[in-house]
Protein backbone atom coordinates (compact mmCIF):
# COMPACT_ATOMS: atom_id res chain seq x y z
CA UNK A 1 0.00 0.00 0.00
CA UNK A 2 1.17 3.31 -1.04
CA UNK A 3 0.65 5.96 0.94
CA UNK A 4 1.38 10.22 -0.58
CA UNK A 5 1.11 13.12 2.13
CA UNK A 6 -0.26 16.01 -0.60
CA UNK A 7 0.03 18.17 2.09
CA UNK A 8 0.41 18.22 5.55
CA UNK A 9 -0.98 22.55 6.99
CA UNK A 10 -3.85 22.61 9.19
CA UNK A 11 -6.85 25.17 7.86
CA UNK A 12 -5.24 28.27 6.24
CA UNK A 13 -2.40 26.09 5.14
CA UNK A 14 0.99 27.58 5.56
CA UNK A 15 1.75 30.16 5.16
CA UNK A 16 -1.52 31.57 6.25
CA UNK A 17 -2.50 34.24 3.98
CA UNK A 18 -3.63 36.59 6.22
CA UNK A 19 -1.26 35.54 8.95
CA UNK A 20 2.02 37.72 10.41
CA UNK A 21 2.72 35.04 12.98
CA UNK A 22 6.77 34.25 13.43
CA UNK A 23 6.50 31.54 11.61
CA UNK A 24 4.59 32.55 8.69
CA UNK A 25 6.61 35.73 8.29
CA UNK A 26 10.12 33.42 8.11
CA UNK A 27 8.49 31.11 5.74
CA UNK A 28 7.82 33.87 3.07
CA UNK A 29 11.64 34.94 3.78
CA UNK A 30 11.98 31.42 2.50
CA UNK A 31 14.24 30.75 5.92
CA UNK A 32 15.50 27.20 4.90
CA UNK A 33 14.05 26.26 8.53
CA UNK A 34 10.68 26.36 7.45
CA UNK A 35 9.05 24.88 4.15
CA UNK A 36 5.77 26.15 2.75
CA UNK A 37 2.58 23.44 2.79
CA UNK A 38 -0.28 22.80 1.24
CA UNK A 39 -3.53 21.44 3.16
CA UNK A 40 -3.86 18.38 4.80
CA UNK A 41 -4.73 15.64 2.24
CA UNK A 42 -3.46 12.09 1.39
CA UNK A 43 -3.32 10.09 -1.60
CA UNK A 44 -3.70 6.06 -1.28
CA UNK A 45 -3.52 3.26 -3.68
CA UNK A 46 -2.73 -0.50 -3.59
CA UNK A 47 -0.58 -0.32 -7.09
CA UNK A 48 0.11 3.20 -7.69
CA UNK A 49 -2.32 3.73 -11.02
CA UNK A 50 -5.17 4.21 -8.94
CA UNK A 51 -6.10 6.17 -6.27
CA UNK A 52 -8.06 7.20 -3.30
CA UNK A 53 -7.77 10.59 -1.53
CA UNK A 54 -8.52 11.39 1.97
CA UNK A 55 -10.32 14.44 2.57
CA UNK A 56 -10.59 17.55 -0.58
CA UNK A 57 -8.71 20.37 0.07
CA UNK A 58 -9.06 23.70 -1.43
CA UNK A 59 -5.51 22.88 -2.81
CA UNK A 60 -6.67 19.97 -4.81
CA UNK A 61 -5.42 21.43 -8.15
CA UNK A 62 -2.36 22.11 -6.81
CA UNK A 63 -1.62 18.83 -5.30
CA UNK A 64 -2.82 16.63 -8.42
CA UNK A 65 -0.37 18.91 -10.82
CA UNK A 66 2.54 18.29 -8.45
CA UNK A 67 2.73 14.68 -8.47
CA UNK A 68 2.59 13.00 -11.43
CA UNK A 69 0.65 9.73 -10.45
CA UNK A 70 -2.63 11.53 -9.94
CA UNK A 71 -2.11 13.39 -13.16
CA UNK A 72 -4.69 12.34 -16.39
CA UNK A 73 -3.68 9.88 -18.38
CA UNK A 74 -3.95 9.44 -21.99
CA UNK A 75 -7.48 9.69 -22.91
CA UNK A 76 -9.62 13.18 -22.42
CA UNK A 77 -11.04 13.46 -18.83
CA UNK A 78 -9.40 10.53 -17.09
CA UNK A 79 -7.99 10.36 -14.17
CA UNK A 80 -6.65 7.97 -11.46
CA UNK A 81 -8.62 9.40 -8.37
CA UNK A 82 -11.95 7.46 -8.11
CA UNK A 83 -12.43 8.23 -4.45
CA UNK A 84 -12.92 10.32 -1.56
CA UNK A 85 -13.04 9.49 2.38
CA UNK A 86 -13.67 12.40 4.14
CA UNK A 87 -12.46 12.64 7.88
CA UNK A 88 -14.90 15.36 9.14
CA UNK A 89 -17.30 17.99 7.19
CA UNK A 90 -14.39 21.17 7.92
CA UNK A 91 -14.49 23.59 5.12
CA UNK A 92 -10.94 23.05 4.36
CA UNK A 93 -11.70 18.86 3.65
CA UNK A 94 -14.58 19.67 2.04
CA UNK A 95 -14.27 22.48 -0.43
CA UNK A 96 -12.14 20.69 -2.45
CA UNK A 97 -14.60 18.65 -3.75
CA UNK A 98 -16.18 21.85 -5.59
CA UNK A 99 -12.96 21.79 -7.69
CA UNK A 100 -13.12 17.94 -8.70
CA UNK A 101 -16.45 18.41 -10.41
CA UNK A 102 -15.87 18.65 -14.06
CA UNK A 103 -17.86 15.51 -15.29
CA UNK A 104 -16.27 13.23 -12.41
CA UNK A 105 -17.66 10.23 -11.47
CA UNK A 106 -16.42 10.15 -7.70
CA UNK A 107 -17.24 8.05 -4.82
CA UNK A 108 -17.46 9.95 -1.65
CA UNK A 109 -17.35 8.37 1.71
CA UNK A 110 -18.36 10.22 5.03
CA UNK A 111 -20.25 9.82 8.45
CA UNK A 112 -23.74 10.47 8.13
CA UNK A 113 -23.69 13.65 10.04
CA UNK A 114 -21.49 14.97 7.02
CA UNK A 115 -23.28 13.68 4.22
CA UNK A 116 -26.66 15.87 6.10
CA UNK A 117 -23.82 19.26 6.75
CA UNK A 118 -23.00 18.75 2.88
CA UNK A 119 -27.06 18.86 1.58
CA UNK A 120 -27.92 21.38 4.22
CA UNK A 121 -25.58 24.03 5.63
CA UNK A 122 -22.74 24.05 3.46
CA UNK A 123 -24.71 22.19 0.30
CA UNK A 124 -21.96 20.59 -1.65
CA UNK A 125 -24.42 18.00 -2.96
CA UNK A 126 -26.73 20.30 -4.50
CA UNK A 127 -24.95 22.17 -6.01
CA UNK A 128 -22.65 19.69 -7.83
CA UNK A 129 -25.52 17.69 -9.16
CA UNK A 130 -25.69 19.71 -12.98
CA UNK A 131 -21.87 18.93 -13.03
CA UNK A 132 -20.92 15.60 -11.60
CA UNK A 133 -21.67 12.01 -11.12
CA UNK A 134 -20.83 11.79 -7.13
CA UNK A 135 -21.51 8.80 -5.34
CA UNK A 136 -22.34 9.31 -1.49
CA UNK A 137 -22.03 6.70 0.81
CA UNK A 138 -22.24 6.58 4.46
CA UNK A 139 -19.31 5.16 6.89
CA UNK A 140 -19.95 4.01 10.14
CA UNK A 141 -17.61 3.22 13.16
CA UNK A 142 -16.73 -0.37 13.30
CA UNK A 143 -18.02 -1.18 10.07
CA UNK A 144 -15.30 -1.96 7.32
CA UNK A 145 -15.57 -1.55 3.61
CA UNK A 146 -13.10 -2.37 0.71
CA UNK A 147 -11.43 -0.32 -1.82
CA UNK A 148 -9.05 -1.65 -4.79
CA UNK A 149 -11.61 -4.26 -5.38
CA UNK A 150 -10.65 -5.41 -2.07
CA UNK A 151 -7.39 -5.25 -1.83
CA UNK A 152 -7.01 -3.17 1.06
CA UNK A 153 -9.98 -2.84 3.69
CA UNK A 154 -10.77 0.18 5.34
CA UNK A 155 -12.11 0.23 8.83
CA UNK A 156 -13.74 3.93 10.32
CA UNK A 157 -13.30 4.92 13.92
CA UNK A 158 -15.07 7.32 15.81
CA UNK A 159 -12.80 10.43 16.36
CA UNK A 160 -14.79 13.19 17.98
CA UNK A 161 -18.29 14.91 17.51
CA UNK A 162 -17.50 18.72 17.19
CA UNK A 163 -19.33 19.81 13.99
CA UNK A 164 -17.32 22.47 11.81
CA UNK A 165 -18.71 26.10 12.82
CA UNK A 166 -20.88 26.22 9.80
CA UNK A 167 -22.62 23.45 11.10
CA UNK A 168 -23.20 24.01 14.50
CA UNK A 169 -27.16 24.18 14.25
CA UNK A 170 -27.12 20.61 12.89
CA UNK A 171 -25.94 19.24 16.46
CA UNK A 172 -28.23 16.26 17.33
CA UNK A 173 -30.57 17.90 20.40
CA UNK A 174 -31.00 14.27 21.94
CA UNK A 175 -26.90 13.52 21.91
CA UNK A 176 -26.02 17.53 22.57
CA UNK A 177 -22.78 15.80 20.65
CA UNK A 178 -22.19 12.65 22.52
CA UNK A 179 -19.86 9.93 21.06
CA UNK A 180 -22.54 8.76 19.10
CA UNK A 181 -22.23 11.58 16.43
CA UNK A 182 -19.44 10.80 14.49
CA UNK A 183 -18.61 14.28 13.30
CA UNK A 184 -15.14 13.44 13.09
CA UNK A 185 -13.51 10.24 12.04
CA UNK A 186 -10.22 7.77 11.19
CA UNK A 187 -9.62 5.37 8.98
CA UNK A 188 -7.59 2.87 9.14
CA UNK A 189 -6.25 0.58 6.09
CA UNK A 190 -5.23 -2.65 5.79
CA UNK A 191 -3.46 -4.22 2.72
CA UNK A 192 -4.85 -7.41 2.43
CA UNK A 193 -1.90 -9.02 0.60
CA UNK A 194 0.68 -8.11 2.51
CA UNK A 195 -0.96 -7.06 6.42
CA UNK A 196 0.61 -3.81 6.06
CA UNK A 197 -1.78 -1.23 8.18
CA UNK A 198 -1.68 2.58 8.44
CA UNK A 199 -4.26 4.84 10.13
CA UNK A 200 -4.87 8.48 9.25
CA UNK A 201 -6.44 10.57 12.27
CA UNK A 202 -5.78 14.48 11.71
CA UNK A 203 -8.33 15.25 13.78
CA UNK A 204 -8.06 13.98 17.29
CA UNK A 205 -10.66 15.16 20.08
CA UNK A 206 -9.33 13.11 22.57
CA UNK A 207 -7.08 10.24 23.16
CA UNK A 208 -9.39 7.60 23.82
CA UNK A 209 -9.21 3.99 24.38
CA UNK A 210 -10.31 3.19 20.82
CA UNK A 211 -7.74 5.72 19.51
CA UNK A 212 -5.13 4.09 21.15
CA UNK A 213 -6.16 0.51 20.03
CA UNK A 214 -6.30 1.63 16.34
CA UNK A 215 -3.12 2.68 16.37
CA UNK A 216 -1.36 0.05 18.31
CA UNK A 217 -2.28 -2.48 15.37
CA UNK A 218 -0.86 -0.02 12.34
CA UNK A 219 2.40 -0.41 11.19
CA UNK A 220 2.34 3.26 10.37
CA UNK A 221 0.31 6.12 11.98
CA UNK A 222 -0.25 9.81 10.65
CA UNK A 223 -1.99 11.56 13.69
CA UNK A 224 -3.11 15.47 14.48
CA UNK A 225 -0.58 17.52 15.17
CA UNK A 226 -2.19 20.71 14.84
CA UNK A 227 -0.64 22.59 18.58
CA UNK A 228 2.24 22.45 20.40
CA UNK A 229 0.67 24.11 23.22
CA UNK A 230 -3.19 24.45 24.67
CA UNK A 231 -3.33 27.80 24.53
CA UNK A 232 -1.27 28.54 21.59
CA UNK A 233 -3.23 30.94 19.84
CA UNK A 234 -3.70 32.91 22.93
CA UNK A 235 0.29 33.26 23.56
CA UNK A 236 0.12 34.46 20.20
CA UNK A 237 -2.81 36.52 21.14
CA UNK A 238 -4.88 35.46 17.68
CA UNK A 239 -7.73 34.05 19.41
CA UNK A 240 -8.93 33.40 22.86
CA UNK A 241 -9.45 29.78 21.97
CA UNK A 242 -7.56 26.54 23.03
CA UNK A 243 -6.89 23.52 21.41
CA UNK A 244 -9.85 21.51 22.82
CA UNK A 245 -12.37 24.60 21.84
CA UNK A 246 -11.28 23.68 18.43
CA UNK A 247 -11.82 19.89 18.77
CA UNK A 248 -7.81 18.85 18.89
CA UNK A 249 -5.78 17.98 21.27
CA UNK A 250 -2.26 19.42 22.04
CA UNK A 251 1.09 17.63 21.25
CA UNK A 252 2.48 18.92 25.08
CA UNK A 253 1.73 19.05 28.18
CA UNK A 254 -0.04 16.60 30.37
CA UNK A 255 -2.48 14.37 28.39
CA UNK A 256 -1.13 15.59 25.40
CA UNK A 257 -0.49 13.26 22.39
CA UNK A 258 3.31 13.40 22.97
CA UNK A 259 2.17 11.39 25.98
CA UNK A 260 0.58 8.55 24.80
CA UNK A 261 2.00 8.55 21.10
CA UNK A 262 5.14 8.30 22.59
CA UNK A 263 3.91 4.61 24.56
CA UNK A 264 3.34 3.52 21.75
CA UNK A 265 5.28 0.73 19.62
CA UNK A 266 4.51 1.63 15.91
CA UNK A 267 7.37 1.47 12.91
CA UNK A 268 6.45 5.28 12.30
CA UNK A 269 5.00 7.81 13.99
CA UNK A 270 4.30 11.28 11.53
CA UNK A 271 2.70 14.47 12.70
CA UNK A 272 0.50 15.63 10.61
CA UNK A 273 -2.49 18.70 10.05
CA UNK A 274 0.24 21.01 11.62
CA UNK A 275 -1.14 24.55 12.33
CA UNK A 276 0.99 27.48 11.19
CA UNK A 277 1.70 28.70 14.74
CA UNK A 278 3.43 25.29 15.94
CA UNK A 279 6.85 25.83 16.98
CA UNK A 280 7.31 22.23 14.76
CA UNK A 281 7.21 23.88 11.49
CA UNK A 282 10.65 24.60 12.34
CA UNK A 283 13.16 22.00 11.34
CA UNK A 284 15.78 23.75 13.70
CA UNK A 285 13.24 24.04 17.16
CA UNK A 286 14.13 22.63 20.41
CA UNK A 287 10.31 21.28 19.94
CA UNK A 288 11.06 19.56 16.23
CA UNK A 289 14.05 17.89 17.72
CA UNK A 290 12.85 16.21 20.79
CA UNK A 291 10.05 14.92 18.43
CA UNK A 292 12.95 12.95 16.62
CA UNK A 293 15.06 12.13 19.86
CA UNK A 294 11.52 10.22 20.45
CA UNK A 295 11.82 8.53 17.14
CA UNK A 296 8.61 10.56 15.99
CA UNK A 297 8.51 12.61 12.57
CA UNK A 298 6.84 15.73 11.50
CA UNK A 299 5.35 15.05 8.29
CA UNK A 300 5.54 17.13 5.34
CA UNK A 301 4.34 17.91 1.53
CA UNK A 302 5.37 15.15 -0.73
CA UNK A 303 6.20 12.63 2.23
CA UNK A 304 5.96 9.11 0.32
CA UNK A 305 5.39 5.97 2.07
CA UNK A 306 5.51 2.03 1.70
CA UNK A 307 3.18 0.03 3.77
Amino acid sequence: MLLKVLGSAAGGGFPQWNCGCPNCRRVRMQDPSLRARLHNSLAVSDDGCDWVLINATPDIGAQIEAHAELAPGSTIRHTPISTVLLTDGELDHTMGLLHLRESSAIDVYAAAPILDALMEAFPVRQILKPYASYRWHEVRPQESFPLFGGRVMVYPFFLGSKPPRYASFLRDPDTDGAPTSPWVVGYRMVDQRTGGTAVYAPGVESWSNELHTQLEAADCVLVDGTFWHSDELRRLDISRLVASDMGHVPIAGPGGSLEHLSRISVGRKIYIHINNTNPILDEASAENRSLRELGIEVGYDGLELEV
